[in-house]
Parts: C-alpha cells; structure tokens; sequence
C-alpha cells in the first residue's frame, strides 16, 4: 500500500532516504502525466500547478543574475528587515548550525540578502544559486522555501523531491513570510535550509514561531517611535492654529490638533517640506519634524477661479488624481489605462494628438480609436478640465503631479514606451 502524505511526514523521521525516494517516484510520475497512488501536499501541488502554467522547466536551472554588492548593500539598509535580524540570530542560528542548517533571508522581491549558518553547508548553498543577491523567487526558480511561502502568505515547508527543479531536490527548506504588523505588507521571507536529511516536521512551527517573533519587534519598534514623534510634536501642536497632524516618515499618525484622528495620511513617496496637496487635507504646509513631518491643512479656500488637479502616482498600484477648487474638492481612484494617459498629458501641458498618444501609448500611431475611447471615459469625471484637438490640461488648471521616489516604481505594469522610458536609470543607453 502507498503511504499517505501523512505517512511520509511520518517515515521522513525514521528513514529520510526512502521518503526521499518515494518522493522522487511521485514527482517522476506527476510531471509526466502519470497517474500516481497518492497526491502531493495540496500546498505542493498548487505550487506545482503554477510552475507548469508558467513554463518552468524541471529538469534545468533558470538563474537570474546576482545583484552587485553595492546593490544588494542598498537593499540591506533600506529594509525593515534589518531591524529583526538579532531576533532572527537568537532563534534560528543557534540550532541551525548543530543541525547543519543554514538561515537564509530574502527581501519581498525575493532576492537574498543574508545567509549565515553552517560553512559546510554554505559550500553546497553556493552550488545550489542559494547566494547573497540570487532571485529565488518562485516564478524563476520554482517551488522553493524562499519563493512559495511569499506567493502563499504562509509558512511553507519543501523536502527533497517537492521541489519543483531537480538540481534542489537534494535539498530541505521551511520558511515563513515577515509581514509588516502596520499593514500586512510582505517585507520578506526567513528559510531555514540544508541537506534533505536534516529535514524534521516541527521545523516548520519553529520557523513560523521566530517569524512571528520578529513581526511583534516592528511592531513594538513602530510603537516607540511614534511614542518619541508624539513626543516632541506634542508642544509644537499645543501652538498650531487649526488643523494639523505629526506624522512619522511613512504617515502613520503620532498626533493630532484640530481634526478627528486618521491612523494613517497618505504620503507621495517624494514628499519634500512646502506646499503640497495632500489626500484627505487638501493643500497642506509640510515641515520636517523629528523622524517625520507636521503637517498644516490649509483652511483658506482656493482663490475664486483656481483649479489644481494633483495626479497621484507615487504608491505602486494605488493611482488617483484629485481635483480642487472654490467649490471643494473631490478624489478619484484610476485605473492603469487611465494612470497611463494622464501622466502623459500631465508631462506634455501643450498638449497631444491622439496619434501621438497612441505612439506613447501602445508605439503605434494607428491606434487612435482606442485612444478617443479611452479620452472619453475620462472626459465623463474630469469634463471640461480636458481639452481636445490637441489633448490637453485645460490652460487656468494647476497641474501637479506626484511620482514615485524610484523611477523603476512609476506604473510597474505598464508597457508603454513612453513610462517604460520613464522607468529606465538616467544614463541607460
């Protein structure tokens, strides 16, 4: 009788060499369309599934190139990560190294960032492409203990023939995502990983327990600094007339005067002190104060006649664009076609035919159908602040438009020429 996926969990402690090789017919048979005795994990066979659709080849490497130490150093001290790593030392590294482990860190881009543990098994990591700034993400490397707990959002473990490309299936991994605890965002993944006789069951739950670990010290590190911020903007609010909000750097709230409290103002990645529109205060005067900002609304109306339209692009995926005037004020979300051919009108105020758009659009002049159709979906909430014959911002509209502080973040999704120029390094030839 074939064991069962519990049974091989079971038998993977007293005999790892033959669940190893149970594992392998199992994977032999699935990838060649076989019908086999017993299925995978569910978390493996999904994980499975997408590297099929996805045209991963089994049998070979698919290796993205390393980034440069320099790259993988900017990485380092831009990341939240860094803040847990004594938390992940203390609980992982002691025992990994007697169990000739290695701990493995990656950022959300899936690119690893640090990796301490054993040296022996460092050695045989190296082989593997299980180095400082490989990809192991799991669209380019297959299922993986890196890779497929950041698609899952769980803790996932992979022993030896559950991996997806043969040269790892020598291999055992278990790693957990690191979520900020601010917002559920994925910072990262922390895997434990070596030889595939090292595998043990509860290594999962002890992966999973540092992690958690590691989100409760952002969170209490969050709470200190927005306890020091409170701190210092606590006189400078006591003095502010009207309405006005001390946040830290990423806009979450440390205090508030004047106006019900928001747990967290939206800020342009490219934030600077002056004059800036801010959603929901409208025009705000922004200064620098301790690890963050205070922020004044304006509570004088626009001028009569003024009307400033501010095209929102500096977060990843959430674009808007926000209008003003004497009349008050309304926001907008937009969606990618949208984001694409606002930005383009913001960039060139003289204006543009709806070739030219189409050019910049989509690199072919042609499509000027779509590009009327499209203007005039927008022209239903943005009226007469378009014009036409060329497209345009209307000529009396203060036009401001908020980008993301790296290029390479402007409109990810996107394939027009014009952003994907946008995108590229200064000096990229």
């Amino acid at each position: 009788m074939a064991p069962s996926p519990t049974d091989l969990t079971q038998l993977a402690l007293v005999d790892t060499a033959r669940a190893a090789r149970v594992l392998s017919e199992l994977r032999s048979a699935r990838l060649s369309g076989q019908r086999t005795p017993i299925a995978p994990r569910p978390v493996i066979e999904q994980s499975w599934g997408r590297m099929l659709r996805s045209g991963i080849d089994p049998d070979h490497d698919r290796r993205s190139g390393l980034l440069s130490a320099d790259e993988v150093r900017r990485r380092r001290e831009s990341s939240a990560l860094r803040h847990v790593l004594p938390v992940l030392r203390k609980g992982l590294l002691s025992v990994a190294d007697v169990a000739h482990h290695i701990m493995v860190v990656a950022d959300e881009d899936g690119r690893v960032l640090w990796r301490e543990g054993s040296p022996a098994v460092l050695r045989r990591a190296d082989a593997l492409g299980l180095e400082l700034g490989a990809d192991w993400r799991e669209d380019v490397v297959g299922t993986n203990g890196l890779g497929t707990p950041a698609v899952e959002r769980r803790p996932v473990q992979v022993f030896a023939s559950e991996h997806f490309v043969r040269s790892q299936t020598s291999w055992t991994c278990t790693g957990a995502p690191i979520t900020d605890p601010r917002d559920g965002r994925l910072l990262g993944v922390v895997d434990i990983s070596g030889p595939l006789e090292t595998m043990h069951p509860a290594t999962l739950a002890w992966v999973d327990s540092v992690a958690k670990l590691a989100e409760a010290r952002l969170r209490e590190l969050h709470l200190a600094s927005l306890e020091r911020l409170r701190a210092v903007a606590a006189p400078v609010l006591a003095r502010a007339g009207g309405r006005a909000v001390a946040v830290d750097r990423d806009g979450w709230t440390a205090a508030v005067t004047g106006m019900p409290y928001t747990g967290r103002i939206t800020l342009p990645k490219s934030l600077s002190a002056g004059r800036r529109w801010l959603h929901p205060l409208g025009l705000c005067t922004v200064e620098p104060l301790a690890e963050g900002w205070l922020i004044r609304a304006w509570d004088e109306p626009l001028p009569h006649g003024t009307t400033r339209i501010v095209l929102d692009l500096s977060q990843p995926r959430r674009w808007s664009v926000t209008v003003s005037g004497s009349a008050g004020s309304w926001c907008r979300e937009l969606s990618p076609r949208h984001a694409e051919l606002l930005y383009l009108l913001a960039l060139g105020r003289d204006g543009c035919s709806a070739a030219g758009l189409a050019e910049e659009m989509f690199g072919d002049p042609a499509r000027r159908v779509t590009v009327r159709a499209e203007m005039s979906r927008v022209r239903r909430y943005l009226g007469g602040l378009l014009e036409h014959r060329p497209y345009r911002f209307t000529e009396g509209a203060e036009v401001e438009l908020l980008l993301p502080a790296e290029p390479r973040d402007l409109l990810p999704q996107s394939t027009a020429p014009a952003v994907r120029r946008a995108r590229e390094p200064a000096g990229t030839p």
